[in-house]
């Protein structure tokens, strides 16, 4: 009766939201924390390595493609020509040139990329979320390890990264962990006109004064459960409860979701996409105290199926040129140069990574399949050496050469520049015991 009464109260489910920050610490010490926070940029469907990070110019044109090379802020450094305000922060960044996962399907191998544990089987498209593949997403580990915070410590938008057939990935909640360290999902749409953040929308009919009134209303119910024994269940109601009156009625706590406060330069140098809007919402997030915002990029109804998002099976070229690589610039550019004058990158770690990368040589469609043996990704900020290429890959881009790395390896990284040992132990909710990560710390990157 008291949790339904709750939820009617407050006209919506934030008090269950609220539950995913029941954060408990681990058992082992870890290292100096470098990084306060972290930002994930996920690039769902995957870029290819060719256009962006890892440009091959004495290739054969069916692996090179159209789009060239140019040169960046460091000396001998190149990326792709449809980056050039990154090239401009490259200074900045620290990209890896061999990632690895083996798995060539978007669901398995992105399970792989997000948990830091392989896929079984491997190679497995529209895979589940469930047992066997039930380890937690890296945010939801940190959301365990993080001590409570007055906001969430760990929280994805705008939606949850899905396959066309509707299948929503395996490793992007708390798994076998429990409901409990599950990052929150923002569902939004930060571009649009209209937006808002349900959550945090009070229903029409319930000003700030009705919400107050019906806070005296509980906790003058719970005060007369003092004098009867509380259940523990009872307990966690009032916590949760109050953290989502909080929460509503705090300035501060909504602040954080209201783009309109940014100036419309600092809007429009993010670019006016989704994926723009979304990483600018995540950097106001980091500045309000979330530990681990993890933006994806936006499917919107408007993706061919064919090639949705950054899956680019038809007509790649064409879509890098005018849908994919020009907000993507804009937007990680401008979050890097963004928290630097902001006095922030020193203590934000930036991970801009997607499930795999693209075939060597064209497809007959004018596109590139799925390739998990190489690929590129990009970090920034604290704890990373900027201006250095660790790992290389063939003269084709098609394998490793030197210095591969495994998702397990950046999953390690992450936690250590967090303050974590990467053999942290957490407990599941049966008891059993397991590290966070089984990888190495990329040690080359690291400043």
């Amino acid at each position: 009766m008291l949790r339904a009464g709750g939820l009617s109260a407050l006209g919506l489910s934030l008090p269950q939201l609220l539950r995913l920050d029941a954060a408990r610490a681990g058992t082992t010490a870890g290292p100096p924390a470098k990084a306060k926070s972290c930002i994930i940029l996920f690039l769902m469907g995957a870029p290819p390595q060719h256009s962006t990070w890892d440009p091959k110019p004495e290739a054969p044109p069916e692996v090179r493609g159209e789009i060239g090379p140019i040169a960046t802020k460091v000396p001998g450094l190149f990326v792709g020509e449809l980056m050039p305000k990154l090239a401009q922060q490259a200074d900045k960044l620290a990209v890896l040139r061999a990632m690895h996962t083996g798995d060539n399907a978007h669901s398995s191998s992105g399970y792989y990329m997000l948990t830091g544990r392989p896929h079984a089987p491997m190679n497995q498209e529209n895979a589940n979320p469930g047992p066997p593949n039930d380890w937690p997403f890296i945010g939801a580990m940190v959301q365990k390890l993080t001590p409570e915070r007055p906001i969430f410590s760990s929280v994805r938008l705008p939606m949850r990264i899905f396959n066309t057939d509707g299948s929503v990935w395996p490793g992007q909640d708390a798994g076998f962990l429990g409901r409990s360290a599950d990052p929150w999902l923002l569902r939004c749409d930060p571009a649009a006109k209209d937006y808002n953040v349900p959550e945090l929308s009070l229903p029409v009919d319930i000003s700030a004064e009705r919400l107050i009134s019906r806070q005296h209303l509980l906790q003058q119910v719970g005060r007369r459960l003092d004098t009867v024994d509380r259940s523990k269940a009872v307990d966690r109601f009032d916590y949760y409860t109050q953290r989502a009156f909080d929460l509503l009625a705090s300035p501060q706590g909504r602040r954080a979701f209201d783009l309109s406060a940014e100036k419309t330069e600092v809007r429009e140098r993010y670019g006016m996409s989704q994926f723009g809007q979304s990483v600018l919402l995540g950097r106001r997030l980091i500045e309000a105290g979330v530990r681990l915002v993890h933006v994806n990029w936006h499917r919107g109804p408007e993706e061919p199926s064919d090639a949705p998002c950054w899956d680019s099976h038809v007509g790649e070229t064409q879509r890098l040129k005018t849908v994919l690589i020009p907000p993507f610039d804009l937007a990680f550019a401008a979050l890097l140069e963004d928290l630097d004058q902001r006095g922030l990158l020193a203590e934000t770690l930036v991970v801009c990574m997607a499930e795999f990368g693209r075939t060597p040589k064209f497809n007959a469609r004018a596109g590139r399949d799925h390739w998990g043996p190489v690929f590129s990704i990009a970090l920034a900020g604290a704890g990373i050496k900027g201006g250095v290429v660790h790992g290389s890959s063939d003269k084709l881009g098609a394998q490793p050469a030197s210095g591969m790395v495994r998702p397990e390896d950046l999953s390690a990284t992450i936690f250590h520049l967090l303050g974590h040992d990467p053999e942290t132990i957490l407990t599941d909710p049966q008891g059993r015991r397991f590290t966070v990560s089984t990888g190495r710390v990329i040690d080359e990157i690291l400043s």
